[in-house]
């Protein structure tokens, strides 16, 4: 589909929509409707929903409305708040930048209007450093050659500024003309892809004659960049308002479940279905004992024939005295810790960027937790391993190797003598590193030439060129000047064949000012550049230095040139414009005519460049794969580049104790079988030495598409994998291959080209690096350097894993405790489904007596950090999921019915006599609970803060003020209770033995269990705790070298577990729901 754009035509503006701009999820009117309908749809909200509207029914609600309903408003208005604040923070924005102030141009006279009056067709005139209102077609700007200068690190992340120029169809008009032009731009509909605009562009007499002319993204100012470093620019508006492409790219990002939030998925349906069999069963008993004893007792008014819906009344009383069994507040609870994990991760000091001042950066709160269950890494090597400050090495020119000396080239005595002795080919190789680029130089005012390059490999060459004397000093659309050895010369640049991912070469066209002659320079990767050469050139020399740059770890580029007769050229430029101008399958098109001219070209040499790895990336990769973490290298790079990164970087092991199996051939059936040898391989050895595959985008294409099943199998196997010349696609295909078997992967970039493995992944990680910042912006986290990797998984997400471990198991414990309580007195009740507990107790335990104190866990630390990173292998406890799962959950659950019995039959026991009122047996049941409860938090936590004390015991102190409080209130139910409760010695012995016996047995199973079968973070905790006495006495030595020595054994048996046997953490149906 096409839109045509008719330039300073009023009649057609109105067939597209205006630059009004609106990210607000909300309006007035339908903001209570449509919150109310985001909210119901999780299932827990209608089931409390459902169950609230059950208790409005007066003859089956044993409780009041009030406990449910309290508190299920108090959470939709909690989250109801968040959204509404949310949204008018964006509407507040939105305002302000549509009502910024633009310049439009209508039939040559400049009007100031709001930027949310523009129109499709409007001529808009900017000045510098103004925000581009809308996407426009660049047609004038105040440089005589047509170009400006814009930033977009608002738009695509990337620092640099970028060049864009006036189609070549308006180069020649005055600002007098740009006001009154007339004419059409055929474009197509709108999208939101930033790097493409297929276009054309007519303009109509008497302006210009009616030819058409090619656009691409280069003749555009895209909305939400910035003019800079130009006085004055001008362009026709195409797409307007949320229409523009950087709207189209704005959406909502799918919400990410993590594994430990499955895992609570699973075990509320679990719980779901054991109140649905608890509700049928007493409900069935209730009828029969109503029906054979019940009618009996005068005293409990049982008419004698009910209605027909008789049978159902107790068991849906019992249903609504078993819906606390799934507490209400566990989502309130859990978003609100992890809101706090968050904002750990940006508080973090020690994960501070000082050189370039960045900070680590939470952009998804939701799943911290995820990050202690990390299975796979898979990292971007060039800026995510390595600086991405690029150093011209070495080179080899014409046979000749230089920087082989020294390590610089540039310094080479004999690359300096053949300069100064004006060697051809080196002049012609240094010739097409100064002008095969797309870099823009910039003269100061001193007269020092800088460049801005969006490419670090260009920067290099070109600086490295101008060491040699070979200096690039102007460039603007159509010419380029040089300045060799104090002579000035000047260069038409006739074409620029862009570089793209699949062609992995540039090239451009020039026409020399002296002689006329017209040049084809071309740089490229060695397997796009070398097939190209003239027929009959030895090549071996530049592929033996390739190979052998490439063992250094250097990356190469090769360059090479041909001269062009001028036939050749205007039939070629023909064929080119036309491709250009095609609206249909152009960049194919484009790329097929580019190669017809990239051929028999005189290979000049092959270039070096060095990429330091990043400080610490070593040490990480290291302490990661001890931590059990799988870590995969994908990179554009060549193999054996990569190969070299990977064993600097502890990647992999050389010889003998480790093996590299290379998965490659030249063809189709090489590919499968050499696959089939590293599977055999991986299985038969991965025992006795460190293995790792390596292979290239050619041979995961072939793999992908006929042996999809064993390459999984192997990835499965392989802790580690340099995956080379990899595609943006392919890197997010790797990522999606290990997803779909249920590991939990992390992929951590700097590039656009890793945006779509970042958001492939279960965990993005973006690196805020000089490639930009658009892989942070895309990312669940952010960081400044590799390094602080280790930090943000086994630091914060092994405390996140703990935290909400415990904190979704105490929500169920607390809850079941009280329900079993409730089911324990229905026996004395008759079961009827009376509920022992008054609706004010119920609402306050739910709501303010059990929620503070278990968010004193946000601050626990099991053990030290130190101890964390020094022992990394105690991250497997969470990777596999230790801490939440059904067994530790069927240990609460035991917990929760054992402790409802203690307090149950200690409380009938010490109060069922006939002076006690039942308001008297409830407060008992439920100090106990909160006396429980304390305890229960305390033993729990490992370390103890100020904060938490206060919050744990003073808690409890609120506990009995409050009931006190209401106890003095003579028109409540409860007038008088506590006073007397509290005034009887009694009521402090049973809340004494109630603590007694329920923590009695859970502290003697937990000091038999550290005794005789502790786990390696008991051990871990004995081993803190002796180092943590000031003088560590000699009798505490031989247990402290046995504490060591055991958790070694221990942590060596938790490695060796993670076999063949070993099951994805995702495997099951928690993949299925994420």
């Amino acid at each position: 589909m096409k839109r045509f754009v008719y330039i300073n035509d009023d009649s057609c503006q109105n067939s597209y929509c205006d630059n009004r701009i609106s990210n607000t999820k909300y309006t007035l009117w339908n903001f209570l409707p449509k919150n109310l309908w985001e909210q119901f749809r999780r299932f827990m909200n209608q089931y409390f929903l459902l169950i609230a509207c059950l208790q409005l029914w007066s003859r089956i609600t044993p409780v009041s409305p009030a406990t449910t309903w309290g508190p299920l408003i108090i959470i939709f208005i909690v989250s109801a708040s968040k959204e509404a604040w949310d949204d008018y923070n964006r509407y507040l924005s939105d305002k302000k930048a549509n009502e910024r102030k633009v310049w439009v141009v209508k039939d040559g006279i400049h009007r100031q209007m709001k930027a949310q009056e523009i129109h499709v067709g409007d001529l808009v005139w900017l000045h510098e450093n103004d925000e581009i209102p809308c996407d426009l077609v660049l047609i004038g700007t105040s440089d005589a050659q047509g170009i400006c200068y814009v930033e977009t690190a608002a738009l695509d992340g990337e620092i640099d500024l970028k060049t864009r120029v006036i189609p070549s169809i308006s180069a020649n008009l005055s600002p007098e003309q740009l006001g009154k032009v007339k004419g059409v731009v055929e474009c197509p509909n709108p999208d939101n892809d930033i790097r493409r605009f297929d276009a054309n562009m007519r303009l109509f007499p008497p302006i210009i004659d009616n030819e058409k002319c090619p656009l691409t993204i280069n003749n555009t100012l895209l909305q939400s960049c910035y003019l800079r470093y130009t006085e004055w620019a001008c362009g026709i508006a195409v797409y307007t308002g949320n229409e523009t492409k950087s709207g189209m790219s704005r959406g909502t990002a799918e919400p990410k479940l993590t594994a430990a939030d499955a895992m609570i998925d699973k075990l509320t349906v679990a719980i779901f279905m054991f109140q649905i069999v608890v509700v049928l069963v007493l409900g069935f008993v209730g009828n029969i004992w109503k029906d054979t004893r019940g009618l009996k007792q005068w005293y409990l008014m049982y008419p004698a024939k009910g209605p027909w819906y008789d049978f159902l009344v107790i068991p849906l009383r019992f249903e609504l005295l078993c819906s606390i069994m799934i507490p209400i507040s566990i989502k309130v609870t859990l978003d609100l810790a992890k809101a706090v994990y968050a904002k750990f991760i940006d508080w973090d000091e020690q994960m501070f960027d000082h050189e370039t001042r960045t900070p680590a950066h939470s952009a998804n709160t939701a799943i911290s937790e995820d990050l202690g269950q990390v299975e796979y890494i898979l990292s971007d090597k060039t800026g995510t391993l390595t600086e991405n400050r690029m150093i011209f090495r070495r080179c080899c020119i014409s046979d000749t190797m230089y920087g082989n000396d020294n390590g610089d080239a540039v310094k080479d005595v004999r690359l300096l003598n053949a300069v100064s002795s004006n060697d051809p080919d080196v002049i012609k190789f240094l010739m097409v590193m100064a002008l095969c680029n797309t870099v823009v130089p910039i003269k100061s005012n001193d007269g020092t030439v800088s460049y801005k390059a969006q490419s670090q490999d260009e920067e290099a060459l070109v600086n490295a060129a101008s060491n040699l004397n070979m200096m690039l000093i102007s460039k603007d659309s159509s010419t380029a000047e040089i300045c060799f050895k104090g002579s000035k010369f000047y260069y038409k640049l006739l074409d620029i064949l862009e570089f793209t991912s699949d062609r992995k070469r540039m090239s451009v066209v020039v026409k020399e000012g002296q002689t006329g002659k017209i040049l084809l320079l071309s740089k490229g990767a060695d397997e796009a550049i070398l097939p190209c050469s003239y027929p009959g050139q030895q090549i071996r020399s530049y592929l033996e230095a390739v190979e052998m740059y490439s063992q250094l770890g250097l990356r190469t580029l090769c360059l090479g040139w041909r001269e062009l007769k001028e036939d050749e050229y205007k039939d070629w430029s023909k064929k080119f414009q036309e491709a250009s101008c095609s609206l249909d399958n152009r960049e194919c098109k484009i790329a097929e005519v580019c190669h017809s001219l990239e051929r028999d070209l005189h290979i000049l040499g092959v270039t070096a460049i060095e990429d330091r790895l990043q400080d610490g990336v070593p040490e990480t990769i290291k302490l990661l794969r001890n931590a059990g973490i799988n870590v995969w290298m994908i990179t554009g790079d060549k193999q054996n580049t990569a190969i070299q990164i990977g064993l600097l970087c502890n990647l992999i092991t050389s010889e003998p104790n480790g093996q590299l199996l290379s998965i490659n051939g030249n063809s189709e059936e090489e590919v499968l079988r050499s696959l089939e040898r590293a599977l055999v391989t991986m299985k038969t050895t991965r025992e006795t030495k460190d293995l790792a595959f390596v292979l290239d985008g050619w041979a995961l294409e072939i793999i992908l598409k006929h042996s999809k099943e064993s390459f999984t199998r192997l990835a499965m196997l392989s802790r580690t994998a340099i995956c080379c010349r990899m595609t943006p696609l392919q890197k997010a295909q790797l990522v999606g291959l290990l997803k779909s078997v249920g590991y939990l992967t992390l992929a951590i970039g700097d590039g656009g080209n890793d945006v779509r493995m970042i958001q492939e992944a279960n965990i993005g990680v973006g690196i805020s690096g000089r490639e930009g910042l658009q892989a942070a912006g895309a990312a669940d986290y952010s960081i400044g350097k590799f390094k602080f990797l280790k930090r943000l998984i086994l630091v914060h997400g092994r405390y996140s894993y703990n935290r909400t471990a415990f904190l979704s198991q105490y929500s169920f414990y607390k809850s079941l405790l009280i329900c079993f309580i409730q089911i324990l007195f229905s026996f004395l009740s008759g079961l009827s489904g009376t509920s022992l507990f008054n609706s004010i107790s119920l609402m306050a335990y739910n709501v303010f007596y059990t929620s503070l104190p278990v968010m004193t866990i946000i601050f626990d630390k099991d053990i030290s950090e130190t101890t964390v990173l020094q022992y990394p292998q105690i991250l497997l406890y969470s990777q596999a999921g230790r801490l939440l799962n059904p067994s530790t959950f069927s240990g609460w659950f035991g917990r929760s019915l054992y402790h409802a019995l203690v307090i149950f039959l200690i409380t009938i026991c010490a109060y069922a006599d006939e002076k006690s009122e039942i308001d008297e047996l409830s407060m008992v049941a439920l100090s106990g609970c909160i006396w429980l409860q304390a305890f229960v938090v305390t033993l729990d936590t490992n370390s103890f803060t100020y904060p938490q004390i206060i919050l744990i015991w003073g808690n409890f102190v609120a506990f009995y003020m409050i009931n006190l409080i209401l106890s003095a209130v003579p028109t409540l139910q409860m007038y008088t209770i506590m006073f007397r409760l509290c005034s009887q010695p009694s009521y402090w012995i049973t809340m004494a033995l109630i603590v007694a016996v329920g923590m009695g047995p859970v502290l003697a199973f937990r000091y038999l269990r550290n005794l005789y079968r502790p786990s390696a973070i008991n051990l871990l905790q004995q081993i803190e705790q002796t180092n943590g006495c000031v003088q560590t006495s000699r009798d505490l030595e031989p247990a402290l070298e046995s504490a060591r020595s055991n958790l070694t054994n221990l942590l060596t048996g938790l490695c060796r577990n993670r076999g063949l046997n070993y099951q994805p953490l995702l495997s099951d149906s928690a993949e299925a729901a994420r």
